[in-house]
């Protein structure tokens, strides 16, 4: 990435664990240590900003979630489709998210209100080649991957989840630098993974076992050759480097409560154009 990267983040001034909406949640109720996620939040903060320009969003009263900024919406280009959430408890989030986006100059799709598009979350930028990968069935509902794939003007390769603890693409699936893919094939529907497989040689991809996977090492955010993440298994750090990356391990056991990891306290906003 060059030094005009910008990834959006926002404090977690706010952040608790007051409600249920994914499978990680359950029973965490009462359970955060709010000092310590500060302190996990501005040691990914400070790591990124060695690599990239951190943008942040001001926190809000009562919207504990809005510190997973991957949830605002996604960037191409200066375009950017903001995020329809589907739990009732986020929906207070999209008012901040869309003024944030335009008042920094992105073009915004007014996405039909009744269909439910989580962002980044499930709109991940192939490093490689022409392509969305864009998740369904859970958060993100299909009939927005047209509007999405028509306003960007890009392909968007549709991919089904079937475990409701990966409620997201990006808990499950991280591409990568020069195409590279780290993804837990299990999180996917049989056509999905044939999908995958089909546009990522099998050098290029970087299978994730359950117990990595549980660990959210998927949940990772990659600037050029540097992969951040809470935890990665030796053999899962192996392929890493073999593959070429630097793995910076960033323990994130206070947002990990909340269903979320690295890649979730992020959104990058700086996509640029396929030619």
């Amino acid at each position: 990435m060059s030094e005009s990267d910008r990834i959006l983040m926002c404090p977690p001034d706010f952040f608790t664990v007051d409600y249920v909406i994914n499978p990680w949640m359950a029973g965490q109720t009462g359970s955060l240590d709010l000092d310590r996620a500060r302190g996990q939040w501005e040691t990914l903060r400070d790591a990124l900003a060695e690599h990239a320009d951190i943008a942040i969003i001001e926190p809000q009263p009562d919207l504990p979630d809005m510190v997973f900024t991957a949830n605002a919406g996604a960037v191409y280009g200066n375009k950017a489709v903001a995020s329809h959430f589907m739990p009732k408890e986020r929906r207070p989030e999209e008012l901040h998210f869309k003024a944030w986006f335009r008042d920094n100059g992105f073009e915004l799709l007014a996405l039909d209100e009744k269909i439910g598009f989580e962002g980044a979350g499930d709109c991940l930028r192939d490093r490689r080649g022409p392509w969305l990968w864009t998740g369904y069935g859970f958060r993100t509902e299909i009939e927005a991957h047209g509007a999405i794939e028509r306003f960007f003007d890009i392909e968007v390769v549709s991919i089904r989840l079937t475990d409701e603890r990966f409620y997201h693409i990006d808990t499950c699936f991280c591409p990568l630098t020069d195409g590279f893919l780290m993804y837990h094939p299990p999180a996917f529907d049989f056509d999905s993974r044939i999908a995958i497989e089909s546009r990522v040689p099998p050098h290029k991809r970087i299978i994730v076992d359950t117990f990595d996977a549980g660990n959210f090492a998927c949940n990772a955010v990659n600037i050029d050759d540097q992969v951040f993440l809470h935890s990665a298994s030796r053999p899962l750090q192996a392929r890493l480097m073999l593959a070429g990356f630097e793995v910076n391990e960033v323990g994130m056991s206070e947002f990990l409560k909340a269903g979320g990891s690295a890649k979730c306290l992020t959104l990058r906003l700086t996509e640029p154009l396929v030619h």
